[in-house]
């Protein structure tokens, strides 16, 4: 009977975890991560899914002479957008997987 009683428990107290971590998730989607160039020369915005919604190019990064330069600040901007994702996803959702196998 008590192992009954337990195991009815952690199961709410699992059905209740999986309730806040989808609550957590649709939360970080709705979020808004952008990314920076150095000067701010692109800035990019992503959403929790990790999905660009705008990129921003100020005129001065364009550069027909050295279309690389534009480039490398794109890369820049975007890498630094993804890891502002990364870095809240990590902090939101890693309360959930911490110590679980394979997270």
């Amino acid at each position: 009977m008590m192992n009954g009683m337990n195991r009815n428990k952690m199961m709410k107290q699992m059905k209740k975890m999986q309730k806040q971590l989808a609550e957590e998730q649709e939360n970080l989607k709705e979020q808004e991560f952008t990314g920076v160039a150095p000067d701010d020369m692109v800035k990019v915005t992503f959403n929790g899914e990790r999905k660009m919604t705008d990129i921003q190019i100020k005129p001065e990064a364009i550069d027909p002479d050295d279309p690389e330069m534009l480039a490398d600040l794109v890369l820049a901007a975007v890498n630094d957008g993804l890891a502002a994702v990364e870095k809240t996803t990590q902090q939101t959702l890693g309360k959930y997987t911490k110590g679980l196998p394979g997270m």
